[in-house]
């Protein structure tokens, strides 16, 4: 409220951001941007024997100010005054407040190959507050008969539903942007950002943000923020009064960008492809920022370091990872990193080839000398090459084979077990309509993906087998999950009214997920895998002290297999249990796999 009366007292200022920080980083440098009609007509000035204004910058905006200012290690919590006079004389105060960092604030644990991270569309999962699906004030509306409108999905929707998510076994929670995304059309997707620093009111607000996160946190679930770098909404509020000319690329105006991500590797690559790419605009309505500028980038860095702090957050999944500048990413993974060193970041870079990559991930050495420090990647070659396997013909060179050969170019990370494996997210056709609408190979499908190396990602609603039949619409890939907005027919959350066929891949995953919490083996243990054959691939997750054989059968029929090809590695083990039916297995002799199935056999 003291702010808000600032604000309203002195209208030479709009805004103020990042609207509050801290004290006790490691980096005690902080730009503060102010923005107001005329605003370089005053003259700033701190009076703080523990606060050092540096400098003070002016663009060719009038507008705007940054201020860069200096936090020393003995600064205490509280208000500061920024003074702004004119013509020597004071005209007006800004209190400007510095908090105290949650203890252990800096060490706290990211998401890791322990988790498995469940991926929400917010606005399509479940609706807590009907009460805010409109907005007056606000472009888009909401109508649940549109695929491309809003559906009423909330963060109270979210909160409602925190125990659901537990009991199904996942233990960090990847939210798709729930930021302020006042767009005409399409708002509901979030990556159109028009605020950075506050949440869309049809999803809730700061605070509720924060409820949720702290509920998550004593839940035992992370909560993984999705960001985006590289661009924002047309409709930003700065887009009519932008700081400098080079705020956005290509000046503001709207270039195609060519998507052509392997610019940044390719030693052959022409001027003209690498700019269409680095200043291109995503789609003509997400304006491309320029993390070249100073400005910018600073802004953006103190953006995610404002939400991690202010949110507890254990972890950030950067969207479109290779379209912003890569010298800036860099710097900026490295800057989040200093910070929370047990933090972890994910980025998407979609691409088949694990060269590309794991050209991004930290300590990879590339032949440029380019270096990130981030930690993890979307695992998009597996993902590829985990349809084509479940999918293709099985033959010396289709099937098994195609996945089995890009496990096998794990030698090109520094970090395999880092990499973030999934069957589908927000941006691809439903895994169900990926393996051609057969329960089977998705319950085979979320075997593996709960049991290979990494740390495993599933979509909302594939634990349900929501679907899109009728198109490859993003909104109908979206849909709403069963059981959260009243009425539905049914309600994947009690599983009152579901299918079979849905209720057994339900109980699938959740068994799978609930059984991986507590196996140390499959968090971080080695792998050992081997070529496929007969329409079987196989594979073992080991250590000093455990041991699990997985074995996925994509045959129509029951298949019996040796196991003296893994003699190697069983020396002399005689039995395992599978974790899918408490089963005892016989190693001793031959192990029968049934058709289109996996077995999870824990070796005693």
């Amino acid at each position: 409220l003291f702010l808000l009366f600032s604000i309203n007292t002195f209208s030479q200022i709009e805004r103020i951001e990042p609207p509050f920080w801290w004290t006790g980083f490691k980096n005690q440098n902080l730009q503060i941007m102010v923005y107001g009609e005329n605003i370089t007509q005053y003259t700033p000035s701190i009076n703080h024997n523990n606060i050092t204004l540096k400098q003070t910058i002016e663009v060719e905006n009038p507008n705007y100010l940054f201020l860069d200012v200096l936090i020393s290690d003995n600064c205490k919590s509280g208000f500061f005054d920024i003074i702004f006079t004119s013509n020597n004389k004071k005209k007006f105060t800004y209190s400007y407040e510095l908090k105290s960092r949650e203890k252990g604030s800096a060490q706290r644990e990211g998401f890791n190959s322990s988790d498995v991270i469940y991926l929400i569309t917010p606005d399509r999962f479940a609706n807590g507050n009907p009460q805010n699906d409109d907005i007056k004030t606000m472009r888009d509306h909401s109508g649940r008969d549109d695929i491309g409108g809003r559906h009423g999905g909330d963060i109270l929707g979210i909160s409602q539903h925190l125990d659901y998510i537990k009991d199904m076994g996942f233990t960090s929670l990847w939210i798709t942007p729930m930021i302020e995304n006042d767009m005409k059309r399409n708002s509901y997707h979030g990556y159109a950002m028009t605020d950075f620093y506050k949440t869309d009111p049809r999803m809730g607000s700061n605070e509720s943000y924060i409820e949720l996160c702290e509920k998550a946190k004593n839940l035992g679930i992370k909560m993984i923020m999705d960001m985006v770098f590289n661009h924002c909404g047309v409709e930003h509020w700065w887009m009519n009064d932008l700081p400098t000319s080079d705020w956005i690329n290509n000046k503001g105006e709207f270039l195609q960008c060519n998507h052509r991500r392997n610019v940044h590797q390719d030693t052959h690559v022409s001027k003209y492809d690498k700019i269409e790419m680095s200043d291109g605009w995503f789609v003509e309505d997400m304006p491309d920022l320029n993390q070249r500028n100073p400005l910018v980038a600073n802004y953006l860095t103190q953006n995610s370091i404002w939400w991690i702090e202010y949110a507890g957050l254990c972890g950030i999944r950067m969207d479109t990872w290779p379209y912003p500048d890569p010298d800036m990413m860099a710097k900026w993974s490295c800057r989040i990193m200093d910070e929370y060193p047990d933090f972890n970041i994910v980025g998407e870079e979609w691409s088949p080839n694990p060269a590309i990559t794991s050209y991004w991930q930290a300590e990879k050495i590339n032949e440029n000398s380019f270096q990130t420090c981030l930690r993890s990647l979307m695992d998009f070659p597996v993902q590829i090459a985990l349809i084509k396997a479940l999918t293709n013909e099985e033959t010396w060179g289709t099937g098994w084979l195609e996945l089995y050969e890009i496990v096998a170019n794990d030698f090109q990370y520094p970090n395999p077990n880092d990499l973030v494996i999934f069957a589908d997210n927000h941006d691809m056709n439903r895994f169900m309509k990926q393996v051609n609408q057969n329960t089977n190979l998705v319950k085979m499908g979320m075997a593996f993906i709960l049991t290979m190396r990494g740390i495993p990602q599933i979509y909302y609603g594939t634990e349900v087998l929501l679907n899109n039949p009728k198109s490859d619409d993003h909104g109908e890939i979206r849909k709403d999950f069963p059981g959260g907005w009243n009425g539905d027919k049914s309600d994947g959350f009690t599983g009152e009214g579901l299918s079979e066929k849905e209720k057994s891949v339900q109980d699938y995953i959740k068994k799978i997920a609930n059984w991986r919490k507590n196996s140390d083996v499959i968090h971080n243990g080695n792998l050992m895998h081997f070529a496929p054959f007969d329409g079987i691939y196989s594979y073992f997750r080991y250590d000093e002290k455990e041991m699990v054989l997985v074995i996925l059968n994509k045959n129509k029929s029951e298949i019996e297999i040796s196991t003296n090809r893994y003699q190697e590695i069983l020396k002399g083990a005689k039995s395992g249990k599978n974790i899918l039916d408490d089963r005892e297995i016989s190693l001793e002799n031959n192990i029968k796999v049934a058709a289109e199935s996996a077995l999870i056999i824990e070796i005693y």
